[in-house]
């Protein structure tokens, strides 16, 4: 397994939307073996290919809490095969837009269909953290991030410190300073 470098916006590759993946083989069992350890390394919740650079249909999950026991979840190709009318609020982070939170109205459940690690077709029934954690990876494959449910005002400002943070740290870099030390996501928040 590999740690693989975690792209911040506004990347454009974030932007664009994924592809299926043919049949769930070595190569994806290992960009998902490598996006789990990412995702526990950063540390957050819920990763998408895209992320990573990879533009695939392909995400990874753990939202283990004392009330959900989901063990890590591993899926390819997931679409949402049905959605409840009630919508939830809740306050989303992301590991592709660091230290930024905002509250985003979701469906309350949904149900996913997707291939698992060994490729086969399953259903799983999603409420609560893991309905939003679901629902806000699957937007990454098409080219959505959590900061695209908010005000335009809201969104503009977060992409505008981002632009800024990664500029000044182009600077440092070329002027041999040390990095500085990244800030530590709120793995509850950091979808």
């Amino acid at each position: 397994m590999a740690l693989l470098p975690i792209l911040t916006a506004p990347d454009p590759r974030l932007k664009k939307k994924s592809l299926p993946v043919a049949a769930v083989d070595v190569d994806v069992r290992q960009l998902m073996d490598d996006m789990l350890e990412t995702m526990y390394a950063a540390p957050g919740i819920g990763l998408a290919a895209p992320q990573v650079g990879a533009l695939k249909r392909v995400i990874v999950l753990d939202i283990d809490r004392e009330e959900t026991k989901t063990g890590p979840l591993f899926m390819a190709n997931p679409e949402i095969v049905e959605a409840s009318d009630e919508d939830v609020i809740y306050e989303e982070g992301c590991l592709s837009v660091p230290d930024h939170y905002s509250d985003v109205a979701r469906p309350a459940s949904v149900r996913v269909r997707y291939l698992d690690r060994d490729g086969k077709q399953q259903e799983l029934a999603c409420e609560g953290l893991l309905a939003t954690c679901v629902q806000h990876e699957i937007d990454h494959l098409d080219g959505i991030l959590f900061i695209d449910h908010i005000s335009s005002l809201k969104r503009n400002m977060i992409l505008r410190k981002l632009l800024k943070a990664r500029k000044e740290k182009e600077r440092d870099e070329a002027e041999g300073k040390p990095p500085a030390k990244d800030q530590a996501q709120d793995p509850e928040h950091a979808l």
